[in-house]
């Protein structure tokens, strides 16, 4: 342990004098505190409304409300937007709001460490094998409530379709049992449709819902995958019971191929299922991994898969599902826009372990944390593949730039190494010019990840990766020196970093922090330990600090002005705020057109085809509205980095030319604080143990980021040390920071 581990930091003893105990403006806090307690008002009310439609009583609430409602030039459609989509609607408009206060608040960290520990429902985990991988207590409640909602819908559906069979005085027990086949067919599909209204929440990327309640979209990713099962089972229950019963009428192929003016038309419903269908399958884990490709290929499908669900139910039903697809198109579209830029690498760094270290180009008012994700696109390798990576660097270690770690694995990873080692080769040789048009062209989507630094947010840390897991460690470590040296919002004062590795070669990794230069006598002011195991290696194999010297290559080809785009969900908040508020009202604008010059006047009544003009009218509000205010912001954009102060390009090539000089002095200052064991895996029991007697009576952040294996036997060890916790112990709280598609 490090030698400093039972002393108090002396940067945290004078804590009247850090900017961030400063208090939030009471009206700033009191305008959060209103919005979020309307934004859980409408969600509670419409989640329970939702819960409660399978009883006959709100069954028959909601015809009432439409009787009363569907007067209107937006007839049925408008009382079912109403009930399903506006409180969607609206819990995003209040997220906006409580967004743009929340980025003048400039305390978001604040200073718990007073308070003693506590457990929290999302840092509990309460499984740790199985399917699911990690669960926490907060994931758990959600998906219990989530399996008791189907439960009961099925049986609440399941009596009034016995009800309802019961009343038509059907004496044939063959025709009985068809239409009982398809009464329960119909309530899947009805059950699905629920399931169906949040499956795409999840997967928009910059979505302001999950940005509102700091749900980062690694971890909606996850959602998104337990609802997509729950939803293609359900629907393909709805189909299945149809199936049955049109086959014991003996009408099957007649009914498959029937589409329907006016009802529900079966064909579009049929190649709907299909698409879907082909999704699920090529989504299951050993689809996936094995053939990710196709998985990613095929699960373009959902387009397929959308309209066609318009056109098998019609307008007024698909509106049940309308606010999530339509807040996915926005956020689809606007990613096509950000992706469509080319970015400069402004270095290229080849470790001998394999790994690459990537130094893009961006914007100075595009922020994000060191928690972030980006998705890369390098054009000469594929124009279809785009590959997520944790940022490697900190926000503060400049305005201009952001470092990614790539470990090489796969064909793609190998043709970027292959690449870059051969313009190594080429660059002393050539002219800048020259070398930049043959340089790898890069185009980026992102900053994704967490709305706020939940790292900043303890006082102690144990930060465990495996191999290339240690990238977002190196930005969080950054952060952190960075904040401490500046004296800006920071709580972290102990810090112990386990990093299990295969080889020894991965250990130059540590050396693309330059620890003493960001914070000079950091030892003083922060408690850093860092245990590396070296799993496969019974002792070094070289003497420490050779490799890095002889086996490092790099190419810095320099700035010609591409930067990524700010075009992002999680860009500007305020724009971001007006594409989806304006792109709403925009729909509701062309919708009410299209009923006031067209639907109305000529009587246009057939279901499939208004289903159509919907799906129509929200890709249209998206392109005008939205692309309106995206050219709005895209001309704001090229004003605002007109004015920013132009990044010195020269110093920036220097700094990239100094790097491998310093590349020695950081392995040596990494080792300072590093305990490498060679033959060893980590023993977390005792890690933890350890720890939490030393660190006393305290919240202590786990973040993890490696195999699926890692991370259950990470949150193994933090159940069993908060379960077994006696008095003032130490709590752990589990935090995960690992992609999986």
């Amino acid at each position: 342990m490090s030698e400093f581990s039972g002393q108090e930091p002396l940067l945290l003893k004078k804590e009247n004098d850090f900017d961030y105990l400063n208090k939030t403006p009471l009206w700033i806090s009191s305008t959060k505190l209103i919005l979020n307690v309307l934004m859980w008002v409408i969600f509670i009310a419409w989640a329970t409304f939702l819960f409660l439609l399978p009883s006959a009583y709100m069954n028959e609430l909601q015809k009432k409300f439409i009787r009363e409602t569907q007067g209107t030039i937006f007839g049925k459609t408008g009382s079912k937007f109403l009930i399903f989509s506006f409180p969607v609607f609206m819990i995003a408009f209040l997220a906006i709001i409580r967004l743009v206060l929340s980025g003048k608040d400039e305390s978001q960290v604040k200073k718990t460490a007073n308070k003693g520990p506590s457990f929290r429902l999302w840092t509990f985990p309460v499984l740790v094998d199985g399917p699911f991988g990690v669960v926490t207590a907060a994931e758990m409640i959600g998906v219990i409530l989530f399996s008791v909602y189907i439960i009961w819908a099925v049986i609440m559906y399941s009596i009034r379709s016995v009800d309802r069979l019961s009343s038509l005085h059907v004496q044939d027990m063959k025709e009985k049992s068809a239409m009982l086949l398809e009464l329960t067919g119909r309530r899947f599909g009805f059950i699905g449709l629920t399931c169906l209204a949040f499956l795409f929440i999840p997967v928009a990327r910059g979505s302001v819902l999950l940005r509102a309640i700091d749900i980062p979209f690694e971890h909606a990713t996850r959602y998104h995958v337990w609802l997509g099962h729950t939803t293609m089972a359900l629907f393909s229950l709805h189909g299945l019971f149809y199936v049955i019963g049109w086959a014991m009428r003996g009408c099957l192929v007649e009914e498959l191929i029937e589409w329907k003016n006016v009802g529900i038309a079966h064909l579009p419903g049929v190649i709907s299922l299909a698409a879907g269908l082909l999704m699920w399958v090529t989504s299951l884990p050993g689809v996936r991994r094995k053939k990710f490709e196709l998985f990613l290929y095929t699960h373009q499908l959902y387009v397929v898969f959308v309209v066609f669900l318009a056109l098998h139910v019609g307008d007024f039903i698909f509106m049940m599902v309308g606010a999530g697809i339509f807040l996915f198109m926005l956020d689809r579209f606007l990613r096509f826009f950000q992706s469509r830029k080319t970015v400069d690498i402004l270095s290229a760094t080849c470790f001998p372990c394999g790994t690459i270290e990537l130094v893009l180009s961006k914007p100075a008012n595009l922020h994000y944390n060191a928690l972030g994700w980006i998705f890369l696109q390098i054009r000469e390798l594929s124009w279809l593949q785009w590959h997520p990576f944790s940022v490697s660097s900190s926000p503060l270690d400049g305005k201009h730039h952001v470092a990614i770690l790539i470990k090489v694995l796969g064909d793609w990873t190998e043709k970027l190494k292959g690449h870059i080692l051969n313009l190594s080769v080429e660059q002393p040789e050539m002219e800048p010019l020259l070398l930049h048009n043959r340089i790898l062209t890069a185009s980026v989507e992102g900053p994704y990840g967490h709305e706020s630094p939940y790292h900043l947010t303890y006082e102690n840390l144990i930060l465990v990766a495996g191999g290339i897991g240690i990238s977002p460690f190196l930005a969080i470590l950054s952060d952190i020196l960075h904040r401490i040296n500046d004296s800006r919002h920071c709580l972290p004062r102990n810090i112990l970093i386990v990093w299990a590795i295969k080889n020894s070669d991965e250990l130059p990794l540590l050396e693309t922090i330059e620890m003493e230069a960001i914070c000079p006598l950091y030892s003083d002011k922060l408690n850093l330990e860092i245990q590396t195991f070296v799993t496969r290696e019974s002792q070094p194999s070289l003497e420490e600090g050779k490799r890095a010297k002889t086996m490092h290559t790099s190419i810095s080809p320099g700035f010609s002005g591409c930067r990524m785009s700010s075009l992002a969900g999680t860009g500007n908040v305020v724009w971001s705020g007006l594409y989806v508020i304006i792109s709403t009202i925009g729909l509701v604008i062309i919708v009410a057109l299209l009923d006031i010059f067209y639907i109305n006047p000529f009587n246009v009544t057939y279901w499939w085809y208004k289903g159509l003009l919907l799906i129509g009218c929200m890709a249209a509000s998206v392109v005008i509205f939205g692309g309106l205010v995206i050219a709005l912001w895209h001309l704001w954009e090229r004003k605002t980095s007109l004015k920013e102060e132009p990044e010195d390009t020269t110093k920036k090539v220097d700094m990239l030319q100094q790097h491998e000089a310093s590349l020695q002095k950081n392995l040596e200052e990494a080792r300072s604080v590093n305990t490498i064991r060679y033959g060893e895996r980590p023993d977390f029991q005792e890690i933890f143990g350890s720890h939490a007697k030393s660190w006393g009576s305290v919240d202590i952040g786990v973040i993890v980021c490696g195999p699926p294996t890692l991370q259950s036997s990470v949150a193994k060890e933090c159940r069993r040390q908060n379960l077994q916790r006696r008095g003032h112990q130490a709590i752990f709280h589990f935090n995960s920071h690992s992609f999986d598609l």
